[in-house]
């Protein structure tokens, strides 16, 4: 399921390639792994795209921030930002902290949003939410 969200991402990313007045709208993505999402912004970055986050954008789908330009990025009433320690599922697919891969995320977070997760504890197992007033007070509001 991940690996289509993803893919799905990449697709999109293809079809507007080029098209810098096209925008890219976030609206359910519940994250994955990190490499490909890495890729896929880095990839949008590049196709000089603005990015809509119009609903929830959890875990990895957050590397946008640290990649994607802030000032090609809004948000809607609607968005939802989920952070959490970077995990690998371990034997019997439990998660297991993965302190290289928390590091990598921390350090593509740009210095407000890393400033919001120190006030909350930092990057822990347990996901915790940027949205509404505080989150539009930190992005653009879209159109």
């Amino acid at each position: 399921m991940r690996f289509r969200v993803v893919s799905a991402l990449v697709v999109l990313l293809a079809m507007f390639a080029g098209d810098a007045g096209a925008a890219v709208r976030i609206a359910n993505d519940k994250g994955g792994q990190i490499g490909p999402y890495l890729d896929a912004f880095v990839t949008l970055r590049k196709t000089g795209q603005r990015v809509i986050i119009d609903g929830p954008c959890l875990s990895a789908c957050t590397i946008v921030l640290g990649v994607v330009p802030r000032d090609r990025i809004c948000v809607t009433p609607r968005a939802q930002l989920g952070f959490h320690a970077a995990w690998n599922p371990g034997t019997n697919g439990r998660p297991i902290l993965s302190r290289a891969g928390t590091k990598a995320l921390w350090e593509l977070y740009p210095d407000d949003i890393r400033t919001w997760l120190k006030k909350r504890g930092g990057l822990k197992p347990k996901m915790v939410f940027l949205s509404g007033n505080e989150l539009m007070s930190m992005y653009r509001v879209c159109d």
